[in-house]
């Protein structure tokens, strides 16, 4: 196991802990105490994950997401929130987050989820091609999936999808045609359970809508199927 994980938090008995439990799960840890201090870690160095605390000096760790996202798109995210923070949460997923934990939190859950973060990232990155065109190629009008390079085109330029935008887009295709309900989708794509939090799922279609629709206020990929969820449109948009 090579996995970094980069820990973002400045109390130091969160960080011990952390660090001492992700160790002996078999990940490389680093950390650091802010959000500044992060973003210039990760100009230097690479991480598959970063555990990022809300609650930090200078700039908050809402903004060091929105940071993230912007410059290392591929990393991915798991916040810890106050307890019953349901603000924080949704925000959270809104600019990019992948998964939360409330404190006080189990180390074991902690890494239960840093597990299935990453194995969700590493199978998304396996996905089995449907349309075989020399590299293991997706495609329907003018948005490409090229499963080889774990990338998204469209128009042939490159699409920034976070690691659960990426699985959610895969997951839809595999199922392309067909109506999935929020609570299918967020089994699938989540890969645990998430009784109760179908918000995510609305969060991150809009957010690939956003990224992969002409007109996301007019969505013809993914459409919404009032009363069920959501369905992923090929048959329309073929050329």
């Amino acid at each position: 196991m090579n996995e970094r994980i980069l820990i973002v938090d400045d109390e130091p008995s969160i960080v011990t802990l952390l660090t001492y439990n992700l160790n002996e799960a078999g990940y490389q840890v680093a950390s650091v105490g802010s959000g500044a201090d992060a973003l210039t870690w990760l100009q230097h160095n690479s991480a598959n994950l970063v555990v990022m605390d809300l609650m930090l000096p200078g700039m908050d760790g809402l903004e060091t997401i929105r940071h993230i996202r912007k410059q290392f798109n591929d990393i991915a995210i798991i916040i810890l929130t106050a307890k019953n923070n349901e603000l924080d949460k949704i925000v959270g997923f809104e600019i990019g987050a992948d998964d939360y934990l409330t404190k006080p939190f189990s180390p074991r859950e902690l890494v239960a989820r840093v597990k299935a973060i990453l194995r969700r990232t590493e199978k998304a990155s396996r996905a089995e091609p449907v349309i075989q065109t020399g590299r293991a190629l997706r495609q329907v009008g003018d948005l490409v999936l090229d499963v080889d390079r774990y990338e998204v085109l469209k128009n042939n330029k490159k699409v920034a999808l976070t690691p659960n935008e990426y699985k959610l887009l895969v997951y839809l295709w595999d199922h392309a045609n067909h109506v999935l309900n929020r609570e299918r989708i967020l089994n699938a794509v989540w890969g645990y359970d998430y009784a109760g939090q179908t918000r995510m799922v609305d969060i991150h279609i809009s957010h690939l809508r956003d990224k992969i629709e002409d007109d996301p206020k007019n969505a013809k990929l993914i459409l919404t199927v009032r009363g069920f969820g959501y369905e992923f449109n090929t048959k329309e948009n073929a050329e």
